[in-house]
């Protein structure tokens, strides 16, 4: 028998969880399906959220999990294969849940060069988030490799924590302002394609480059292509902006009735803290929009045109 929900949540990371706590709370009838695949998984920490800083990103996943499950919200382990108009959700294996909203909070993936080591070292003395990370490798040796156009502002950005940051830019084509720029704040160009990253003792130790050099760093930076796991947005139709990102308002409505995003699958910028932030903004326009529906019907129950839904059981 097919389940009936207020809102699924397609998506269990913070944007996710944040949602589906608010809407919890506001007693609504929320399902949340979880895929198991955090982006920040590889991170032991996660910094910059306030009351929680320092935490692993798994800790704060299980107590969100805790935290939705008082207020009734289920939980299902698995993944959506499809979601058709209407709104049914489909998951691999079968199951089928209908819901009257959709929140998706799928996040986004990280696109890795392919340099050796790169993998390895991901989410550890391999970084891409100075915001995230670089107070912790703060007045060490650093390094960021040319790997996307904004790469240069991440090593300007990255001087404010190190008065040592080398740039290297591997194959990305330097301009003579991006030139001035960084010679300006005092980081080093250091020419050369990069063969791998140096690895010893479980550690990040160096830079080495294809004619052999090695350019010791306790810490590397780059910025990976981040592609948004938006196939259910576009599934059912929601518009993109010209960079393929999909468009929502300020609460995270799309441009299809009743699907709302959050989280990094529209905001590639978005930390933790922010994304939890979504949610929760999403969650309350979403819940106002039940309540008109709500309220609709209401009304025209009172004045006798339709009659009152009939409720299906629960499975």
């Amino acid at each position: 028998m097919n389940e009936v929900y207020d809102v699924v949540v397609i998506g269990a990371g913070a944007a996710g969880l944040s949602a589906s706590l608010l809407l919890g709370r506001a007693r609504r009838r929320v399902a949340v399906i979880d895929a198991g695949e955090p982006r920040n998984a590889p991170a032991a920490h996660m910094h910059g959220f306030l009351s929680r800083d320092g935490l692993s990103p798994a800790t704060l996943l299980e107590l969100g999990r805790e935290e939705i499950a008082r207020y009734g919200v289920r939980l299902i382990q698995g993944r959506v294969e499809r979601i058709e108009h209407g709104f049914t959700v489909r998951l691999v294996g079968g199951s089928v849940i209908k819901a009257r909203r959709i929140v998706v909070a799928t996040g986004l993936r990280d696109e890795l060069p392919d340099i050796p080591g790169v993998r390895e070292r991901w989410g550890r003395d391999l970084l891409h988030c100075p915001y995230c990370h670089g107070y912790e490798v703060r007045d060490q040796p650093l390094a960021v490799l040319g790997t996307q156009p904004g790469s240069v502002h991440q090593a300007l950005l990255l001087r404010g924590w190190s008065d040592d940051v080398v740039f290297f830019p591997h194959t990305l084509e330097l301009t003579a302002e991006d030139r001035e720029r960084l010679d300006a704040r005092g980081l080093r160009i250091i020419e050369g394609e990069v063969k791998q990253l140096v690895i010893a003792d479980d550690r990040l130790r160096g830079v080495e480059l294809a004619d052999g050099r090695t350019v010791p760093r306790a810490a590397v930076f780059l910025s990976p292509r981040m592609v948004p796991q938006d196939e259910f947005l576009t599934q059912l139709g929601c518009a993109k902006d010209d960079n393929g990102w999909v468009i929502t308002d300020r609460t995270g409505r799309t441009s299809v009735d009743g699907v709302w995003a959050a989280g990094n699958v529209i905001d590639p910028r978005a930390q933790v803290i922010a994304a939890a932030g979504m949610g929760s903004a999403a969650a309350f326009a979403l819940n106002t929009d039940l309540l008109d529906e709500d309220v609709a019907r209401a009304v025209d129950e009172h004045r006798g045109n339709v009659p009152p839904p009939v409720r299906e059981p629960d499975c």
